[in-house]
């Protein structure tokens, strides 16, 4: 994919790496970003040589959100173009929390409205000291959109969730990881390299069982205990016919399982 594109894509190794690249434009979300997101993410998901996700922003900021520019171009269309908007980029948000690859979302600065949601969506995320977190809808009297009205009640509970998105209080890094939004926050210059050993770790590990676990995660929310536990004994009963074979053995052998064979 070209240097200019609105999304980056390089796989390699395993790994996928999806970058937001509209740096001068704070990372925000227009129809061709929006649209390069969902073809994206529909890439990573199909492709069975691809172990592990990886998303970041080009420049200074992660995401911003939504194209106010834009906004304001669409005058009186700007319901028609919420709706083409919002429809690739949910689909996006979709399929990257639904494929059985594990994602990581590596915050090198500002996620705010549908930027916020994009950083949040990662199994792991892990965001540069000087990132900041805001839901930012209602200061231009918008609505979440990209799975935030999801995601924040389930990561914080619903009394944070409340105060976040009603009063838009804005978070440093720290306090997003101390909430609970975030997995880790680590220095500037740290972030790259404390991605890369958390990628490195992730590529090498049993990617269908992971691709599992994730999907009982998302489920754990809604089913009873007894249907959580179907799901469970169908999963593991799948995983002991693939990669747990490599795993049961690499441990009566003693020896690391090499999950990429």
């Amino acid at each position: 994919m070209s240097g200019d594109a609105p999304v980056l894509f390089q796989h390699e190794n395993g790994v996928a790496r999806l970058t937001l690249n509209r740096p001068d434009a704070g990372n925000t979300i227009d129809l061709p970003l929006a649209r390069a997101l969902m073809d994206a993410a529909i890439a990573c998901d199909e492709d069975d040589a691809i172990r592990v996700v990886v998303l970041t922003g080009a420049g200074k900021m992660f995401c911003a959100g939504g194209d106010i520019d834009g906004f304001a171009v669409a005058g009186e269309d700007t319901g028609t173009l919420f709706k083409h908007l919002t429809a690739p980029v949910h689909s996006a948000v979709s399929k990257l929390m639904r494929m059985e690859k594990p994602l990581v979302t590596v915050i090198n600065g500002p996620a705010a409205g549908a930027g916020l949601s994009l950083a949040l969506m990662g199994d792991v995320v892990i965001a540069a000291r000087s990132a900041k977190f805001a839901f930012a809808y209602g200061a231009i009297g918008l609505t979440p959109d990209g799975g935030a009205s999801w995601f924040l009640p389930r990561l914080i509970g619903m009394r944070r969730a409340q105060e976040l998105a009603l009063l838009n209080r804005r978070l440093s890094g720290e306090e997003a990881a101390e909430l609970g939004l975030i997995t880790r926050v680590v220095d500037d210059e740290a972030l790259a390299e404390e991605a890369d050993k958390v990628v490195a770790q992730l590529s090498a590990s049993a990617t269908r069982a992971m691709g599992r676990t994730r999907n009982l995660l998302l489920s754990s929310f809604t089913n009873s205990l007894e249907e959580q536990m179907e799901l469970e004994a169908r999963a593991i009963s799948l995983s002991s016919r693939d990669e747990g074979r490599e795993g049961v053995a690499a441990f009566l052998e003693k020896r690391k399982p090499d999950f990429t064979r």
